[in-house]
């Protein structure tokens, strides 16, 4: 990853790319009603050729209402993780699904990159964020 990072990120680098496939724990910031920032450790994936990032969720967390609050547009957030002084962070616009085929596919994912299969979980939903944006330090 260079030292100073902005790119596309549909088209990411290979070493920021590696970066975000190697296991670390993430945060999500969502913006609550009042506009103030929630920020929690969550697993995310990168799935740079659909320009998407994935986080799996239980239907009835805080995350998952404050980006249904945001409505059709979405919910502007950003998913971010960092080792010592290298750190990666992805913004875009998050939705709400729970399609079975989308929540399996973000189980799949999550198992790939965090090493272990989710337990199963009926509440589960995916929030998946259409990536306008990424930046990092390496």
């Amino acid at each position: 990853m260079a030292t100073k990072y902005s790119v596309d990120p549909g088209a990411p680098d290979p070493s920021y790319l590696s970066f975000w496939r190697e296991r670390h724990l993430c945060t999500l910031t969502t913006p609550r009603p009042d506009g103030t920032p929630h920020l929690v450790p969550v697993g995310v994936t990168y799935d740079p050729e659909a320009r998407l990032a994935r986080v799996i969720t239980n239907r009835a967390s805080a995350k998952v209402r404050y980006v249904r609050a945001a409505g059709d547009q979405g919910a502007a957030v950003a998913v971010c993780q960092l080792e010592g002084r290298r750190w990666a962070t992805l913004e875009g616009r998050a939705f709400v699904h729970d399609e079975p085929d989308r929540v399996a596919e973000a189980e799949r994912r999550y198992a790939e990159r965090y090493g272990r299969t989710p337990s199963p979980n009926p509440a589960r939903v995916v929030i998946e964020i259409h990536l306008t944006r990424a930046m990092g330090r390496g």
